[in-house]
């Protein structure tokens, strides 16, 4: 690099720039004082922190000591890449220092240096007069000012993420980037290396609307601002102290986030009509807040205006302070829907919604959907094949007080259903009731057999249903013979219908089951194993959901005698049974079942053929139970009419 220079006067004004003290100002009162923008049709005038407050906080965390990395999540557009120029402003007129930008790609960073970056240079007269003058100076990809600082615009690959030493980087539009970089790692975690040595001085940012799709359907957030499972933006997100930006009631004064799920509009065929109503409702008075300011409204500017950033752990009362125990992270971390963005209208996001459902519902293409989702909603996407699925939280939320063991109006009849596992029988028991609807009534584990050590007779020893067959000799007192009090306070008790009990397993498992069974039949005098059914599960989904077959017992293979039950189920059919909609039967879940109960009844997702495994062990006594409710016709159960199996309680009860 060489200037030319025609007085000394010249030369002393080149070098004043490299040795001049730095301007005490944070990035957004650099921001307001230096940046100009340019945006004929939209705003031309000097920037102004109020046009989107949110991004203030962010702006003034992006200096902070306290912290080397900074997440951004949101719509687009909502000011994310205004951050960085305004942090770039900061830099090379305040605080001097080399930045690398990472781009989504080499070509995607050549675009933005020759059109945005130069624009802003041409509009920002403090920080394009920083600029070293002389084209050799303004590359596309490197750029060099005046106090000897950098700017170095790159794209993800792992040459590109090496070998630098860097003190400020960011990321721009990290979900359209590659999630691993050559089989190096994610493009975050290089790029903050590049920052290491610079200690707490360095920071490195990323920025993006979510672009990946929820991996767990299942999952529920262990904290109130935890992200969905899924990779990107949100991913990095969770590392950090997990900001978001709440609101306060113009009526009610509480506090509330601004999410998408708080807008309601009026069922209407006209998409447009229904998106000029929307109106924005207080989750907890459910007031509905206008976009635009009016009378007892004060409009989403003003919303936004008096919002605040909360992080994890904190609560914002109604007095204004901010109390609780945050999470501690060396990232400070930002998620802020699409509904507070400033240059969007809750009238286009709805309308766009409605007219991607709309395409969905016509189509089954989900790509304008996950599109609007994504980037107008800052929203992760959930694909509609699995949204169904049953959510603890969403099962949960049907819990009722049905009392502790006792069998509630309605009920017409119980059945037990046991998971035999290396050294417990695992019981629920469920009342079946009009419709067909199940209500788990207990839950409990049988451990103890009636062996002793043999060493010590003071010890009893664990069950272990495959290699002892007198330990499935517990169940007639444990659970075959077992009542359950009626909550009418008349002491009646109502006895256990039937009981469904898996055969398959471990090894001796199956031999064992049926032993048990021609015990009940040949020397028990009770007579229970009309009332004991051995089930096994098909993993072939188009098999039958519910068929009693009998065992040939010529075969050599089979450890079943002729005349034995055995009655397959088709698993994945029953658990989908639980879903809502017509014709379906409901599950009441009593509100001391607790979590347990709820996680385990989870449906398993589908997986190639089959049913694929939960990463919890899963609880297969609601299906065992919606077994033995197939084998009555559909009509049976109704309201209005009576199966023979299915009386009202007393047919089925007994004075205890």
């Amino acid at each position: 690099m060489m200037l030319m220079f025609n007085t000394l006067e010249d030369i002393l004004l080149a070098c004043a720039e490299s040795i001049r003290p730095p301007e005490r100002l944070t990035v957004a009162e650099a921001a307001e004082k230096y940046r100009v923008l340019n945006n004929p049709g939209s705003y031309v005038g000097p920037w102004r922190n109020e046009i989107a407050p949110y991004l203030v906080e962010i702006m003034e965390t992006m200096t902070s000591t306290a912290h080397t990395g900074l997440i951004f999540a949101g719509p687009a557009p909502c000011g994310k890449s205004d951050i960085f120029f305004n942090w770039l402003t900061h830099t090379a007129v305040c605080d001097p220092a080399d930045m690398l930008l990472v781009h989504m790609t080499q070509g995607t960073a050549r675009d933005w240096s020759i059109g945005d970056l130069r624009k802003a240079f041409r509009h920002t007269k403090a920080l394009g007069g920083r600029v070293v003058p002389g084209r050799q100076n303004l590359n596309v990809h490197d750029i060099r000012f005046l106090s000897g600082m950098r700017l170095l615009i790159k794209w993800p690959t792992i040459t590109e993420l090496s070998g630098k030493t860097v003190p400020r980087v960011w990321f721009m539009d990290y979900d359209r980037m590659p999630s691993d970089v050559d089989k190096e790692g994610p493009p975050f975690d290089l790029g903050r290396k590049r920052t290491q040595t610079f200690g707490r001085y360095g920071m490195t940012v990323a920025e993006s609307s979510p672009g990946h799709e929820i991996e767990h359907p299942r999952w529920s957030p262990a904290s109130p601002h935890e992200a969905p499972p899924t990779q990107g933006v949100l991913a990095l997100y969770n590392r950090g102290d997990r900001r978001r930006f709440y609101w306060r009631c113009a009526r009610c004064r509480r506090p509330f986030e601004a999410d998408f799920k708080h807008i309601t509009y009026p069922a209407s065929a006209d998409r447009l009509e229904a998106a000029e109503q929307a109106t924005l409702n207080c989750p907890h008075c459910n007031f509905g807040h206008t976009h635009e300011a009016g009378s007892g409204q004060p409009g989403k500017a003003e919303l936004n205006h008096g919002g605040q950033w909360i992080k994890d752990g904190m609560v914002w009362r109604e007095d204004g302070s901010v109390v609780g125990t945050p999470i501690r992270s060396d990232i400070a971390s930002f998620w802020r829907k699409g509904v507070a963005a400033s240059f969007a209208s809750w009238k286009d996001l709805v309308f766009k919604y409605l007219k991607a459902v709309e395409e969905f519902e016509k189509t089954g293409d989900v790509g304008a959907l996950k599109a609007t989702i994504n980037t107008d909603q800052g929203h992760p996407f959930l694909n509609p094949a699995l949204a169904g699925e049953r959510l603890p939280e969403d099962l949960k939320n049907r819990a009722t007080d049905l009392g502790e063991q006792v069998v509630p109006n309605g009920v017409r009849f119980l059945v037990a259903a046991i998971d035999v596992q290396k050294n417990a029988f695992v019981v629920q028991i469920h009342g079946i009731g009009v419709g067909g609807d199940v209500t788990v009534i207990d839950r409990f584990t049988i451990k103890r057999s009636r062996r002793h050590d043999p060493d010590d007779e003071s010890q009893i020893l664990w069950v272990n249903p495959g290699t002892h067959a007198e330990d499935w000799q517990t169940l007639v007192d444990e659970v075959i013979e077992k009542t359950y009090p009626l909550d009418d306070s008349s002491g009646r008790h109502m006895s256990i219908k039937v009981v469904v009990c898996d055969s398959g397993g471990r090894e001796g498992v199956t031999a064992n089951a049926y032993t048990f069974w021609r015990w009940l039949r040949d020397e028990h005098p009770a007579d229970h194993h009309r009332r004991f059914q051995l089930v096994k599960g098909v993993p072939n989904r188009d098999a039958p959901r519910v068929r009693i077959s009998y065992p040939d017992s010529e075969r050599k293979d089979r450890k079943a005698g002729a005349g034995d039950q055995l009655e397959p189920d088709q698993g994945s059919g029953l658990r989908d049974a639980g879903a809502d909609g017509p014709q379906r039967r409901h599950g009441q879940f009593p509100g001391l079942a607790g979590g347990m109960v709820l996680r385990r009844t989870d449906r398993r997702e589908p997986r190639g053929e089959g049913v694929g495994k939960p990463q919890a062990s899963a609880q297969r006594g609601v299906g065992f139970a919606l077994l033995h409710g197939r084998r009555l016709p559909a009509p049976a159960l109704r309201r209005n009419r009576e199966h023979r199996l299915a009386r009202p309680a007393v047919v089925g009860a007994r004075v205890g």
